[in-house]
This record gives structure tokens, C-alpha cells and sequence, in this order.
């Protein structure tokens, strides 16, 4: 029996959207883990050291793995692909972290400027497919944000201190990981609700 294209991608939004209602424990690991590593890439510029750059390393290292995890189980989801792309600009810009020294600081401008970009377009068309969910529009506007900071940080690229660039990488994880903690918080309460009061 043949079916419409709209009801076939009907029936492709909802498997993505029971796949990250699924994953909801694992992206609320990952959401914690965005926005400590912004809070750290916000800082860095303040606290530069090479001890503060290696720690950042290796937390984009460690949420990249940590999102490519939850790719592979999730592969046959509409945004996989681009998000999978996302995740290893992100790995690449941990192990550029590892390796600076001082110089390639225009390498980095352009890693992260990819990087919010591919972020942002990933959780736009995320945001469309899962739209009927609760409290979509927080990943529609996370994604509107890394756009809006690529932008900027194009816009400046020539001489754009480090503290810039960490401050609009950090702006991202942040709310990237805000975003994510919160719709799946959301998704898991409704999954889970709260027996009523009174019973035992």
C-alpha cells in the first residue's frame, strides 16, 4: 500500500521526534556539559593560561565525542547528517585548543565562525522537525543566535581578539545547552508524570 509524501514525512518527523524523547537523558547530560564548557570558553580570555586552554580542549573534545554518540544512535534522524558535521568542526576546534600556542589565531576565528553556523542551521532545521513538540522554539532560537554570532564574529574575523571569539563561542554553548536541557527536561516530565497527591 503506497502512501502520500506527506504522510511519509509525517511518519519521519515523528520517528525523529520519539528518538530524541528517547535520548533525553543523554541530551541532558550533553546540555549540561554545553553550557559548563561556555561558561569555560567565556572565561578563557580572562583567565588565559595554557592550563585553561587545554582544559577547553579537551571539553570540546569530550561533548563532540559525547554528541556523535548520540548521532550513531540516532542516524537515521533528518538532521543527522549536518549535525554530524557540526560535531567534528567542534572536535577539530578542541584539538586546535590543544595545540595553540599563541599563533593560528585566524584558523581559530574561522573554525568557530563554521562552527556556529553549522550549529545554527543544525538546530533550525532540528527545530522545524520536532516543532510539535513542547517548547520547540527554544532550539528555533538557539539556532537563530549562533546565526546572528557568526555574523558578527565574519564580520570582525581580520581582528578579532581572543576574548571575542571566546566570549561568542561561550554566548552559544550556553545557550545551545540551555535550549537542549530545557526541552528535554520538558519531554521527560511529560513522559514521566508525577502520580497525584494522595496515593500511595
Amino acid at each position: 500500500m503506497s502512501i502520500s509524501l506527506d504522510a511519509a514525512a509525517q511518519v519521519y518527523r515523528q520517528a525523529a521526534r520519539d528518538t530524541f524523547a528517547r535520548q533525553s537523558l543523554l541530551n541532558l547530560a550533553q546540555a549540561a556539559l554545553l553550557v559548563f564548557t561556555g561558561i569555560a570558553a567565556a572565561l578563557f580570555p580572562v583567565v588565559a593560561s595554557s592550563s585553561a586552554t587545554v582544559a577547553i580542549g579537551w571539553l570540546m573534545i569530550f561533548n563532540s565525542v559525547l554528541r556523535g554518540v548520540g548521532l550513531l544512535l540516532a542516524r537515521h534522524a533528518p538532521h543527522h547528517g549536518i549535525r554530524l558535521i557540526s560535531a567534528v568542526i567542534g572536535l577539530l576546534l578542541g584539538v586546535l585548543l590543544l595545540r595553540h600556542a599563541g599563533e593560528g589565531q585566524l584558523l581559530l576565528s574561522l573554525l568557530v565562525v563554521v562552527f556556529l553556523t553549522t550549529e545554527g542551521i543544525a538546530n533550525l532545521s532540528f527545530a522545524m522537525v520536532i516543532r510539535p513538540l513542547s517548547n520547540w522554539a527554544w532550539i528555533l532560537v538557539s539556532g537563530i543566535l549562533s546565526v546572528v554570532l557568526a555574523v558578527l564574529l565574519y564580520a570582525v574575523i581580520s581582528t578579532a581578539s581572543l576574548w571575542t571569539i571566546g566570549l561568542m563561542l561561550g554566548a552559544h554553548l550556553i545557550c545551545d545547552g540551555l535550549s537542549l536541557g530545557y526541552v528535554s527536561a520538558k519531554i521527560r516530565a511529560a513522559a514521566n508524570p508525577a502520580p497525584p497527591s494522595g496515593t500511595s
